[in-house]
C-alpha cells in the first residue's frame, strides 16, 4: 500500500502540474509548452501504470488482503485510470489551440471557473483519499455538477452565436476546449466515488450515496454513514441498488438494521403502495415501510430487514429438515393469502404477451433461438412465430374462473422462511396484483428449475420442491372448480422457461430451458381434446 501511496502522490503532483500549464497555454499559446505538457502525457501513463500493476500485485501477493484493504486497493486503481483521464484531457485542450486562427478568441470566455473547480477537486484527494476523508470526497464529486453548470452556461452561449455565422471555426475549437474541461469533471466524479468506495467498502454513485444519507436521517438513523456497516445485496435483476444497513454502537443495534433500496421510482412507488396493502391484509407477511424519498426519475426507501433464509438458499443447503418445513410454511401461508382474496370472477393472465414482450431480450442474447419452419417429409414443424401465434390463440380461450392476489415475481429468492417462527414473508412485491394464480405458481417453478445447478442429488431436491408445490397450488384449483389450471400453466412455465434464457450464457443449459419450454407449447397448441382433460407433462420441469 506504501508504493501505491507514493505513487498516487506523484501522479497527482503531475497531473496538478499538467493543468497548471494548460492554463498558461490559453493565456499565451506556446508551441514548446504544448510539447512539454504532450512529453509529460507519457510520464503520467507510466504513473498510471505503476498504480495499475501495484494494486493487481497487491490483490493477488503471498498475504490476503482484507476486505476493507481490496476496497482501498480497487479504489485506487480507479483513482489513479481517472486521474490519467484527466490528463488527457488537458493534452486535447492545448492541442485544439493549434485550430485557432485568432488564439485571442478563448478570452472571450469564462474558461477560467473551470480550472478553479478541477484544481480544487486534485487539492482536495490527498485528504479524500489517504485520509479518507468522507466530506471532502462528496465535495470532489460536487465539482462534477458545477463544471456541467459552467458548460451548459458556455454552450448556450456559443450555439447563440454560432447562429450569427461569423468566426465559426474558432467557436467551434473554443466549444471543443469547454466540452473536454466538462469532461475532466465525469473523470473527478469517478474519483470521488472511487474515495468513497475506499472509505465505506461499497461502490456508490453520488446520487446513491446521497440518497441513502438523506433517508437515513429522515428515519432517525443520526449517525455518520462512516459508523454504518452497508453490504451490497447483488443478484437482483430489477435494476434497483439494494444493500443491507447496520448501524454501529449502542446495544440495541438489531433494531437498526434495515434494507436500503434505490432505482426507478414509478417501481418503487408502486412497491411502498403496496406495502400497506399487503400490511392490512396479511400483517407481518411484507416488510414495513420505514422511510421513502421520491424523485422524478430514481426514489429511494428504507424497508424493514425481515429475519430468515430465502427458499432458493434452503433448497441449495444441506438441511433438507428445515427445507420441508419452509415448503410446508409457504403452502399454508399461499392457500391463506389465496383464500382471502379469491374473487369470483374470470381473470387472463396473458402470458404469451409477456413472452412476446420479452422475446427481444432472449434473442439478443441467443439469436439462434428464432427458428425458421422446417419440415420432414410431409411433416411441418412451425417457426418460432407461428407457435406463439398458435399459443396465443389457445390462450385467448383460456380464463381463470376466479382471481387472487399474488406476488408477482414469486421466486424463490424473494420469499423468505423464518424458522423461529415458523412463518414466511415475502418481498421485492412492486409487481403484486390480483390476477391468475397460474402466474405465481409458473414462476415459482421455473425459478427452481433454472438454478445452474447440476449435482444429481440437489437436482432431485430441486424436483422435489417443484413437484410439491404445483401438486398443492393443483389441489386448491381443483378443489375452486378449476378445469383449466393444467393448461394455463403449462403456457405459463412455457413462457418463464423460455425467457429465462435472457439470464443464461450457457448455451447448452439455456437451449435445453428453451427446448422445454417450446415443448410444452406445442403440447398446449397440440391438445385436440376439451382444455378440462390437458394434464401438464411434469417430465418437462425435472432435470
Amino acid at each position: 500500500m506504501r508504493e501505491i501511496e507514493r505513487n498516487f502522490k506523484f501522479l497527482l503532483v503531475e497531473v496538478e502540474r499538467q493543468i497548471e500549464a494548460t492554463i498558461a497555454v490559453l493565456e499565451h499559446r506556446d508551441e514548446k509548452a504544448i510539447a512539454k505538457i504532450e512529453a509529460r502525457d507519457d510520464y503520467i501513463d507510466n504513473l498510471k501504470s505503476v498504480i495499475e500493476n501495484a494494486c493487481f500485485a497487491t490483490l493477488h501477493g503471498e498475504t490476503r488482503p482484507s476486505p476493507p484493504e481490496v476496497a482501498r486497493i480497487r479504489a485506487f486503481h480507479i483513482i489513479g485510470s481517472n486521474l490519467e483521464r484527466v490528463g488527457d484531457h488537458a493534452v486535447n485542450v492545448v492541442r485544439q489551440t493549434r485550430h485557432y486562427d485568432n488564439p485571442e478568441c478563448i478570452r472571450r470566455y469564462p474558461y477560467k471557473p473551470f480550472f478553479v473547480e478541477i484544481q480544487n477537486a486534485l487539492a482536495w484527494m490527498p485528504k479524500a483519499v489517504l485520509e479518507r476523508d468522507m466530506a471532502t470526497a462528496l465535495k470532489i464529486c460536487r465539482c462534477e455538477l458545477h463544471l456541467d453548470r459552467l458548460y451548459k452556461q458556455e454552450f448556450d452561449r456559443i450555439r447563440d452565436e454560432l447562429r450569427l455565422g461569423f468566426g465559426t471555426g474558432d467557436l467551434l475549437t473554443t466549444l471543443f476546449i469547454f466540452r473536454y474541461l466538462e469532461r475532466m469533471g465525469d473523470a473527478l466524479l469517478n474519483v470521488g466515488e472511487a474515495a468513497i468506495f475506499g472509505i465505506t467498502g461499497d461502490k456508490f454513485k453520488i446520487r446513491q450515496f446521497t440518497a441513502l444519507s438523506d433517508i437515513l436521517a429522515e428515519a432517525g438513523h443520526e449517525n455518520p454513514l462512516t459508523d454504518l456497516d452497508f453490504e451490497s445485496i447483488w443478484g437482483t435483476r430489477s435494476g434497483c441498488r439494494i444493500g443491507r444497513v447496520l448501524e454501529r454502537g449502542g446495544e440495541d443495534d438489531c433494531h437498526k438494521e434495515v434494507i436500503f433500496k434505490d432505482g426507478d421510482s414509478g417501481k418503487l412507488r408502486q412497491e411502498a403502495d403496496n406495502f400497506a396493502r399487503w400490511e392490512s391484509l396479511m400483517p407481518g407477511l411484507a416488510p414495513r415501510l420505514e422511510a421513502f424519498r421520491e424523485g422524478k426519475k430514481t426514489s429511494s426507501m428504507l424497508i424493514e430487514l425481515l429475519p430468515g433464509q430465502t427458499i432458493q438458499d434452503l433448497a441449495l443447503s444441506s438441511d433438507l429438515e428445515l427445507l420441508g418445513r419452509a415448503v410446508t410454511a409457504q403452502c399454508r401461508t399461499a392457500k391463506a393469502l389465496w383464500e382471502k382474496t379469491l374473487t369470483p370472477r374470470p381473470v387472463a393472465a396473458a402470458t404469451m404477451r409477456q413472452l412476446r414482450a420479452r422475446l427481444p431480450e432472449v434473442l439478443t442474447v441467443h439469436p439462434n433461438f428464432r427458428f425458421k419452419r422446417r419440415t420432414i417429409g410431409s411433416f411441418v414443424l412451425p417457426s418460432l412465430d407461428e407457435l406463439l401465434d398458435a399459443a396465443e390463440a389457445v390462450e385467448a380461450t383460456l380464463t381463470a374462473p376466479y382471481s387472487v392476489l399474488i406476488h408477482g415475481d414469486y421466486n424463490t429468492n424473494n420469499i423468505l422462511y423464518d424458522p423461529a417462527e415458523d412463518r414466511i414473508h415475502y418481498i421485492d412485491l412492486h409487481r403484486s396484483t390480483e390476477t391468475d394464480l397460474a402466474q405465481d405458481v409458473s414462476v415459482y417453478m421455473v425459478s427452481n428449475f433454472r438454478l445452474p445447478v447440476f449435482d444429481k442429488a440437489r437436482r432431485r431436491v430441486l424436483t422435489a420442491v417443484i413437484l410439491e408445490f404445483y401438486q398443492f397450488a393443483a389441489a386448491f384449483a381443483a378443489a375452486k372448480g378449476d378445469a383449466t389450471f393444467d393448461m394455463r400453466l403449462a403456457l405459463g412455465l412455457g413462457r418463464s422457461l423460455i425467457t429465462s434464457t435472457r439470464f443464461e450464457l450457457s448455451e447448452r443449459f439455456a437451449r435445453l430451458m428453451f427446448h422445454r419450454g417450446l415443448y410444452l407449447l406445442e403440447r398446449v397448441v397440440g391438445h385436440t381434446g376439451e382444455a378440462a382433460d390437458f394434464r401438464l407433462p411434469l417430465a418437462a420441469l425435472c432435470y
